[in-house]
């Protein structure tokens, strides 16, 4: 009878065993669902993290590029500005030579005027001659206006008042002209 008993008792264990492995089989399948679902909001949360960094690098990049061509641009329109400033210094050598007499200081103006001129080339610069060309309003300013010849037409610019200036295609100062009517 105790070999029965015993032979129950056992029975009765591996039952409780076997009852117990397969709540803990459940409990990992149930643990690996929670774990599953927990592992995919992180991957989700992670790409997300993830485009949101390509997002933030591609706006950074953008922004330093254009702070660059502002600076850069601020930069050239400086120059600029300094180089205008020059024009009336310019003006008045070429009135110099044109109204000296003495031969030795002539050359000497004559040479500062080259100098200066050299300088303009160097940055750039290119004199706006239209003399004999249509009167353009966008190189050009009419100051006044004078009969046409006979042979002559109407609109063209006749004579060149103050020399006008640009550099590339930007106008730096517009020449002044005279235009036939």
């Amino acid at each position: 009878m105790e070999n029965e008993e015993l032979k129950e008792e056992l029975k009765t264990e591996e039952s409780v065993c076997e009852k117990k492995e397969a709540c803990k089989t459940e409990k990992k399948k149930c643990g690996n669902k929670k774990a599953q679902e927990e592992l995919e909001k992180a991957l989700a949360e992670a790409e997300e993290c993830k485009r949101k960094w390509y997002a933030v690098t591609a706006e950074y990049e953008n922004y330093r590029r254009r702070t660059q061509m502002q600076s850069a641009q601020r930069y050239n329109e400086g120059r600029n500005d300094v180089i205008a400033s020059l024009f009336p210094i310019g003006d008045n050598l070429e009135r110099a030579v044109a109204t000296i007499a003495d031969e030795n200081t002539k050359q000497g103006v004559d040479m500062v005027l080259k100098a200066f001129k050299k300088v303009l080339e160097g940055e750039g610069v290119e004199e706006i001659n239209p003399i004999g060309e249509p009167f353009n309003a966008d190189v050009a300013e009419a100051i006044m206006a004078m009969p046409a010849e006979e042979g002559e037409e109407s609109g063209i610019v006749k004579q060149v008042y103050v020399k006008g200036y640009k550099k590339g295609d930007k106008v730096l100062r517009y020449a002044q002209v005279i235009v036939t009517q």
